[in-house]
């Protein structure tokens, strides 16, 4: 092939896993030829895992709807844990998070004070940045300051006002950088201790988000809540990039376009896309592409991250999978018929995804699986 344009780039989707190759470009017109470039091909990981399942709760219905894997000694969960008390009764008040040691799971109570009333919330999302800082929120952000978190009721602050939904999605590089998104296309930016709605223009719930810590971009994707349509935005320097807006039954490129539930990214050149049938590569520009499917799931795909792009974990309905670069592997050893993982992360060599066995109309189980 030739390449006409002064700056190319070439995506090659055939290659081998640990293979060597050699590339080499020539001019037709000056009759001269680079050197020979080799490149080895990144290899596969490995799709074995040694699991371990924990659930928690005692009555009503408990659930986990978010985490964040620190280390393998340092694991955070948040959602809603009914316990009873210590007489053996059942305690309303449900506890707000989990923490792994290392060793076991121990429960938590975050509470936090606003117009001097203490509350415990249940916590809908959390997100650890790389300084160590933890950032919660159930709805409305929760900043860590000083040994505890601070509410930022941001209607009662005037930057959201009730036709805005709540914001459970989190993204951020520094304390001084934070994003926050949710249902209702609603998008809150925090930067420098001041707090500013984006308009993103769109009505549909923000599912999945993810953004590369070195540059000043943002992935973030959603559907409507009758899941009749989709959209996929991109943010950058704090300005709203519309992707796609359209029909969750339409098509691109062959494929089926959603509901999107998830998006990750390694570079800057491609991202990762699920919706609830499979993973899509999809390019890193204005317009969707979905260039190849990686994953066809066996259920519905709700939450998706990785380490590399050999390395990547998706979770939903009774259903965890990873792909390894080169295949994609399910383990049907870890599901139950009513069991559903709402989200999962790795770090390094652990991965944690958590969830809800839902075991009737009154009573469900909160769910954690660590694999290592």
């Amino acid at each position: 092939f030739s390449l006409s344009t002064q700056d190319s780039l070439l995506y090659i989707d055939s290659l081998l896993p640990n293979q060597n190759y050699y590339f080499q470009v020539s001019s037709i017109q000056h009759q001269v030829s680079s050197i020979k470039q080799q490149v080895t091909t990144m290899d596969t990981t490995s799709h074995n895992f040694t699991w371990q399942t924990f659930t928690f709760g005692e009555h009503q219905h408990s659930v986990l709807y978010d985490v964040a894997v620190i280390d393998e000694n340092n694991i955070w969960a948040v959602g809603e844990i009914y316990m009873n008390d210590s007489l053996g009764y059942p305690d309303p008040n449900a506890y707000n998070a989990i923490h792994w040691n290392g060793s076991e799971w121990e429960l938590k109570k975050i509470a936090v004070t606003y117009n001097g009333n203490e509350t415990i919330a249940p916590l809908k999302g959390i997100f650890v940045l790389q300084t160590g800082e933890i950032i919660f929120s159930s709805g409305l952000p929760y900043l860590p300051q000083g040994n505890s978190w601070k509410l930022y009721h941001l209607r009662d602050m005037g930057v959201l006002d009730q036709n805005d939904g709540s914001v459970e999605r989190i993204w951020g590089t520094s304390m001084n950088n934070l994003y926050f998104l949710g249902y209702k296309g609603t998008i809150v930016h925090y930067q420098n201790g001041i707090w500013t709605k984006i308009e993103s223009g769109l009505s549909i719930d923000f599912w999945g988000i993810w953004g590369n810590s070195d540059v000043s971009t943002i992935w973030a994707c959603g559907y409507t809540d009758d899941y009749a349509n989709s959209a996929l935005i991109r943010i950058k320097d704090g300005v709203v990039e519309k992707i796609f807006e359209g029909l969750s039954n339409s098509q691109n490129n062959g494929y089926y376009v959603g509901p999107m539930s998830g998006v990750w990214s390694d570079n800057n050149y491609r991202v990762f896309l699920m919706n609830w049938e499979g993973v899509y590569l999809q390019q890193n520009n204005n317009q969707l592409f979905l260039e190849k499917e990686i994953a066809g799931f066996s259920d519905v795909g709700l939450g998706i991250d990785g380490t590399l792009h050999n390395n990547l974990f998706v979770c939903g309905q009774r259903l965890i999978g990873h792909w390894n670069g080169y295949t994609y592997k399910e383990y049907p050893e870890l599901i139950l018929q009513q069991r559903t993982f709402k989200s999962v992360k790795t770090n390094a060599n652990t991965v944690c995804a958590v969830g809800r066995d839902y075991n009737s109309p009154i009573y469900s189980n909160a769910v954690i699986v660590l694999g290592k």
